[in-house]
């Protein structure tokens, strides 16, 4: 079920919003959900040169494995 927030900005922010909102030719709401999922996604999960240069580093993954193992193992404890 959708749900109301409430969020408090300054003038020129709101102005920010409503300008780009219209150019967007979308409501207010729905122009800032849409920009805060953009922004959540492209910094949630890693870029392609990030995540190149993670299986291309022998050492990291190696580690990870082990971290992998262990877990399934139940070995270690969380912190």
């Amino acid at each position: 079920m959708p749900k109301t927030i409430t969020m408090r900005v300054s003038d020129k922010v709101y102005e920010l919003f409503q300008t780009n909102s219209k150019i967007q030719n979308c409501p207010l709401a729905n122009y800032i959900e849409t920009v805060v999922l953009k922004y959540i996604e492209n910094h949630r999960f890693v870029d392609d040169f990030e995540m190149d240069n993670i299986q291309n580093d022998l050492e990291l993954l190696k580690s990870i494995k082990k971290g992998s193992q262990d877990a399934r193992n139940l070995n270690g404890e969380f912190v």
